[in-house]
């Protein structure tokens, strides 16, 4: 497949309600389109670089540096027969995953495409129909809380999730839990706590969670070993996680029993599949977080969380949670049983909405081979 033409898109989304974490308040959401064209096939996808770097250090400037300068150059005009081939020839850069995933999932994409097989097929999925859940930001007064997790709960959703930070945590927690007895449930902190904090995960213990998400720092491994210690309740981690080894790193040290998986986080499907298989190996789920992304982004989650070990619902919610519209046809909705089917179509398996697109397009720059 030779290389002919790669397209960069700066991206600015509105989203339908601010979305409010321990890191601030997003009003919308800034990343990056990546196109590939081969061979007669266009391949998509997206960096989930943001406008701020308060989740990452990357952001879309910087991103799209990396790109234009390093990433790009390194493939186009060239022949490539699997993604390892291009992942070889910018192995060189160190860090900058978000960039690289933008990258890589156009590239997967586009070797699904002239395979004529779905993103899904191609690697390795297992499952036509994934579990989805809902990230839910933090909110000014339980009773919206309340109100927000009922109508998500109507519409299907498995898995309810809640951003948490200091004084906004435990009576929220124990008014869920009250409200909503039987459902799956947990919350994610976004690095929010230190150690100091421990008694208020410890109680958390009595509110039977599902996990607890990235508690303490974002570059962290070794205290969360000793906060996992102290608590009956998984903890998960997330930015914590950028690659294998420091998968590894976190299960040997038992500083978590489930693992987030964000191909945007750890530089691609590439790499999401060997911290998928590793995890299997020692019988650590896993689930697929989520950054937000336009349906190009989240076509491709959908396809990684088809694969086997992929058992706990995901941040996978429908285009609609967050978009009033969104830029790929047909938009991903979620079942009355609180799944989502799987794009069958190769690659990606939805088209994206190129007027849409325009629309939402800041800037745009194109290279040839």
């Amino acid at each position: 497949m030779k290389i002919e033409r790669i397209e960069l898109r700066h991206v600015k989304l509105v989203l339908v309600s601010p979305f409010v974490t321990s890191m601030g308040t997003e009003y919308d959401e800034e990343h990056i389109i990546v196109r590939v064209d081969a061979d007669g096939v266009t391949g998509w996808g997206e960096s989930v670089a943001e406008g701020t770097p308060f989740y990452s250090y990357e952001t879309v400037p910087t991103a799209w540096h990396i790109l234009r300068d390093f990433l790009i150059p390194s493939i186009l005009g060239k022949d490539i027969s699997t993604v390892d081939e291009a992942i070889a020839g910018y192995a060189k850069v160190r860090g900058h995953m978000m960039a690289k995933a933008g990258l890589e999932a156009a590239l997967w994409d586009a070797l699904a495409k002239t395979k004529g097989i779905s993103l899904s097929q191609m690697l390795g999925g297992t499952r036509k129909k994934i579990d989805v859940g809902v990230s839910i930001g933090i909110q000014d007064s339980v009773e919206g809380l309340l109100k927000k997790i009922g109508g998500y709960l109507a519409e299907g959703y498995k898995r309810i999730k809640i951003k948490i930070a200091p004084g906004f945590d435990l009576q929220f927690v124990e008014a869920v839990r009250k409200e909503f007895p039987g459902i799956l449930f947990q919350v994610d902190a976004n690095s929010a706590y230190t150690l100091d904090d421990i008694g208020i995960f410890k109680k958390m213990d009595d509110y039977n969670l599902l996990l607890i998400e990235q508690p303490l720092g974002y570059e962290d491994i070794f205290d969360h070993s000793k906060l996992q210690r102290e608590l009956k309740t998984p903890i998960c981690l997330d930015e914590s996680i950028h690659s294998l080894d420091d998968t590894r790193a976190a299960i040997e040290l038992d500083s978590c029993r489930i693992i987030n998986i964000k191909p945007g986080r750890v530089g691609g499907f590439t790499e999401s599949k060997l911290i998928h298989d590793y995890c299997a190996s020692m019988n650590i789920p896993v689930w697929c977080g989520g950054m937000l992304e336009s349906g190009i982004g989240r076509a491709g989650n959908v396809a990684l969380a088809s694969l086997s070990n992929f058992t706990l619902p995901g941040d996978i919610s429908a285009s609609k949670r967050y978009y009033k519209e969104d830029i790929v046809e047909p938009e991903f909705v979620v079942n009355p049983d609180g799944t989502m089917d799987v794009p069958t179509n190769p690659g990606i398996g939805v088209e994206v909405n190129m007027k849409n697109l325009e629309k939402v397009t800041v800037r745009s720059e194109s290279y040839k081979g």
